[in-house]
């Protein structure tokens, strides 16, 4: 019960990676708000958590709207003492028009990149920003960013992913920076390969386009790749993601800050 009596927030924490780190952390004490643009699954998600969990509807790219949950979770929880930033969509090319983008990444349409940049770097900007006040009101805390291992290598399929989960990377340094004064530490975890809706959505393209996935199912697909890719050979879990979250948020990593830290079975290594 290394998390008993504080809060948490966990944004896009309905399903994936968010729902594995809110799953974790409610296991060890912390009360969780799951945060989700889809209300209804967030408040299923919170209903398996227990604890007082409770479930919030916010788009994470409007500020208004993110200001307005921080001041909510903060009236009806007492505080804030966590924040892991998860929220966001979309690893590859967002409609089929864009395929370009794979083969030439400079291709793809202004709107795709922006949308991409929005979703996964403003909501990581906006919901460090709405939570400040109250964390430092409690005298301190933790914000886990959630970024990628795309971030940190060449990613010519996934452009803008990329650079927006680059940019949480940058963002998780500088904000660690700004912050330490005030006793909150910033820290970034970088999935590998999880079987999310996106991986699932990009098996199902590669199984139309790659002429040797033709006859397998979107799941086996991803099992190949993780075969061939993943030094240890096996594919990362949520709850792998939210395993290394509670640590970071507990007093056991109190004096860890501005790290961004790979959970990718050695695909990193370096």
């Amino acid at each position: 019960m290394r998390l008993e009596g504080k809060v948490a927030i966990v944004t896009g924490g309905a399903r994936g990676i968010g729902e594995g780190v809110a799953r974790c952390l409610a296991a060890e004490g912390a009360r969780v708000a799951v945060v989700d643009l889809d209300l209804s699954e967030a408040e299923k998600t919170a209903a398996r958590l227990g604890g007082g969990a409770i479930a919030l509807q916010t788009d994470m790219c409007e500020e208004g709207q993110v200001q307005e949950l921080a001041r909510a979770v903060a009236q009806t929880c007492g505080g804030i003492d966590i924040v892991v930033n998860n929220a966001g969509a979309g690893r590859g090319p967002l409609d089929e028009s864009a395929l370009d983008a794979v083969a030439r990444p400079l291709m793809m349409e202004q709107a795709s990149w922006d949308e991409q940049l929005a979703q996964n770097l403003r909501t990581t900007f906006l919901g460090t920003k709405a939570m400040v006040p109250y964390l430092e009101r409690r005298g301190g805390g933790s914000i886990v960013n959630v970024a990628s291992i795309a971030g940190l290598m060449a990613s010519p399929t996934l452009p803008a992913y990329a650079a927006a989960k680059a940019g949480v990377i940058s963002f998780t340094w500088s904000s660690a920076l700004d912050l330490a004064p005030s006793n909150i530490r910033v820290n970034a975890i970088c999935p590998g390969f999880l079987w999310t809706r996106a991986w699932e959505g990009m098996a199902t393209r590669m199984k139309r386009t790659v002429p040797e996935y033709a006859s397998m199912e979107p799941r086996d697909i991803f099992l190949e790749i993780v075969k061939r890719g993943v030094p240890l050979g096996r594919e990362q879990t949520p709850e792998d993601i939210g395993k290394l979250a509670v640590f970071l948020c507990s007093d056991d990593a109190q004096n860890i800050t501005g790290q961004a830290i790979s959970v990718d079975g050695g695909i990193t290594l370096r």
